[in-house]
């Protein structure tokens, strides 16, 4: 009989806390009012206002063409970028993150895009992969040319 108390007590506390979680979750990020709902949505825009079309444009450049050596390429860390030139007048862009342990690429020497944590190398003509350990190329991004400015499409 002390058994069944026991247990009885036990399971009744444990249904108590359980019922005090529980209680406290449901109302968890549940807003108070109207004017809480709104605020973040109102001040999403203006931290992230765009600008005049041409404007926009014009913020998006990464490098004049002259920037981007024949044969080479140059790498953007803030945007994760690199843009290359395999052929002259032609402008290819890859992700800078590395496949093999996303690591940012940190170099691009002897037409390929050098990740300094493992060596896996990329073609500067499709991203591909020119050495291992990386087992798939670099993503490709797109961008346009424009007179003599490279900008992220």
């Amino acid at each position: 009989m002390t058994e069944t108390t026991r247990r009885t007590v036990v399971f009744g506390a444990g249904s108590a806390g359980l019922a005090a979680v529980l209680t406290a979750c449901a109302s968890y990020g549940s807003p108070t009012t109207d004017a809480e709902v709104d605020a973040p949505a109102a001040e999403e825009p203006s931290s992230a206002a765009p600008k005049k079309k041409g404007e926009a444009k014009a913020a998006k450049a990464l490098a004049d063409t002259s920037d981007i050596p024949e044969g080479g390429g140059k790498i953007f860390k803030s945007q994760k970028v690199v843009v290359t030139q395999p052929t002259a007048g032609e402008f290819k862009a890859f992700s800078a993150v590395c496949t093999h342990q996303g690591c940012t690429v940190a170099t691009v020497s002897n037409k390929t895009i050098n990740c300094p944590c493992h060596g896996s190398k990329f073609s500067i003509s499709d991203g591909s992969v020119q050495d291992g350990p990386a087992g798939s190329p670099l993503e490709e991004k797109q961008i346009e040319v424009d007179g003599e400015k490279i900008r992220l499409a």
